[in-house]
């Protein structure tokens, strides 16, 4: 089946060193062997005439974000330094779209909201109007963490009325519980979502 066409944009979650590299500050076990399936699906929405926007946590030094500075994370892709880069081995068009999140020191866990640690408001990045303004009306997600901004972009997408289906071949899970990352899959599959394997 058809995954893509110009009206279907593939979103690439945060393949970023600190997650994908095994030497980064967060790292994700798989991250690095999830590569090869992104590049496909790049690949193949290039092919299709899809748009691929690729999403960036982007956190200044210090942010609530982090455990030093109270929160429930190592420090990780903070703005300019290598952790925050891209992986060198992500195939991302040098044309596409990068959507940061978390500047401010918000949590930036979905690639179309962003959450102020404190007071709990949210407020949009530029993800769901660089969609709209290209025509889309359906995504597929790939990326860093499963159970983390993969689940909170893909529901996210599912809210704005995005048909979102999550490409299970070319995701990872944190999984601080065991199981996290199959719960985050029944979540988005719940509210709408489809699961296909990156490679059919």
């Amino acid at each position: 089946m058809q995954r893509y066409d110009p009206r279907t944009a593939l979103i690439v979650v945060d393949v970023q060193n600190d997650f994908a590299d095994p030497g980064g500050g967060l790292s994700v076990a798989g991250g690095d062997r999830i590569i090869g399936a992104v590049n496909r699906e790049i690949g193949r929405a290039r092919e299709a005439g899809a748009l691929v926007v690729a999403t960036q946590d982007w956190h200044p030094e210090h942010t609530p974000h982090f455990v030093r500075d109270g929160g429930v994370w190592p420090v990780h892709c903070v703005g300019g330094t290598w952790g925050a880069e891209l992986h060198p081995h992500l195939a991302l068009p040098h044309d596409a779209p990068r959507v940061r999140k978390g500047a401010n020191g918000e949590d930036g866990y979905s690639g179309f909201t962003m959450r102020d640690p404190a007071s709990g408001s949210t407020v949009p990045t530029m993800l769901e109007g660089l969609l709209g303004d290209s025509g889309v009306d359906s995504v597929v997600v790939v990326g860093l963490a499963t159970d983390y901004c993969v689940k909170a972009t893909a529901l996210d997408a599912l809210r704005l009325g995005f048909r979102t289906t999550v490409a299970t071949d070319a995701i990872a899970a944190v999984d601080l519980q065991p199981g996290d990352g199959e719960r985050a899959l029944a979540e988005v599959r719940a509210a709408g979502g489809t699961l296909v394997p990156a490679i059919d």
